[in-house]
């Protein structure tokens, strides 16, 4: 029972409400224009989070492994590091997370086309595949891609574009049109700013280990690159609401702007350790931001 509060802590829950996020806002927006079942709904959910933990589990092992999580990082101590879980026990938590992450996403696909021979279901299928592979390579294999610089790239694309376009698609078997692009470009970016204000955050203990985007062009360009992706966000959506019918409930996310606002000004004003709280800040208002970007195109149908 004492390791199962630790097996918890490793899930790392204060960062699952990101992955919740741009599947929300596709599943929403599905169903503002197409009947979605709650099968699908439900396993796009569970497969969502199945993945968001593989990734997290993974992270800290992959960091355990380098030896790279050491005990002054600036964020929460892990469950290695403080030695209350050894690698052992990552490496089963990782296979689980493997296994829940195939299985829910086989489920899904079976649910939403009533068969895994078809040729959508493959795609899907290979899709899940990278998705999985994505998610552990991040600090894992030879070659990780997280101290290569390349993790604001592997964010957008699967915490955005094939979230949001992928969650639609398996739901309404459709894209009707490359506008949602727009709302998949919302939430990468967003995705990205809270990978990236992690990244500032540890930039003193990251610098003789891996190399992050803050690091490359330091810690004032960092902030600038992070205000710029949440204007990219608000920009993305907002020229999404307006490409649609006119109504003010396609606006609903705009009551999340004081919420941005208090990030940015955090991250201009934090260094190091303080700027811890604007992480979980930024996941609660995206979650937030898709989950009332979506709502105001359903309410619109009534």
């Amino acid at each position: 029972m004492k390791k199962l509060k630790y097996c918890i802590k490793a899930m790392r829950l204060r960062t699952l409400p990101l992955s919740l996020a741009g599947i929300s806002l596709g599943l929403m927006l599905a169903a503002s224009d197409y009947i979605v079942r709650w099968d699908v709904v439900i396993f796009t959910i569970l497969t969502a989070l199945s993945l968001q933990i593989l990734s997290n589990v993974s992270n800290e092992l992959g960091d355990a492994l380098r030896g790279t999580d050491s005990g002054d990082r600036q964020g929460p101590v892990y469950s290695i590091s403080s030695g209350h879980l050894g690698i052992g026990d990552f490496k089963v938590m990782v296979w689980i997370y493997v296994i829940l992450s195939a299985v829910f996403g086989l489920a899904l696909i079976w649910c939403s086309y009533g068969t895994l021979l078809s040729l959508e279901s493959i795609l899907f299928m290979i899709l899940g595949f990278a998705a999985i592979s994505g998610a552990m390579r991040y600090t894992l294999g030879k070659s990780p891609y997280g101290y290569r610089g390349m993790g604001d790239v592997y964010v957008f694309i699967f915490f955005g574009i094939v979230s949001v376009l992928g969650s639609y698609l398996i739901a309404a078997h459709d894209i009707p049109s490359w506008f949602l692009l727009l709302p998949a470009v919302s939430i990468g970016a967003f995705s990205v700013a809270v990978l990236n204000v992690n990244n500032i955050r540890d930039m003193s203990t990251d610098a003789a280990t891996r190399v992050t985007v803050p690091l490359k062009i330091g810690e004032k360009g960092a902030k600038i690159y992070q205000t710029f992706l949440v204007l990219i966000g608000w920009a993305a959506m907002s020229v999404y609401a307006y490409s649609r019918i006119f109504s003010l409930w396609h606006y609903l996310f705009v009551l999340t702007l004081p919420l941005f606002v208090l990030h940015l000004v955090g991250v201009w004003k934090g260094r190091g350790r303080s700027l811890d709280p604007m992480l979980p800040l930024l996941v609660v208002a995206t979650f937030l931001f898709a989950v009332l970007g979506g709502l105001g195109f359903v309410v619109f149908l009534f």
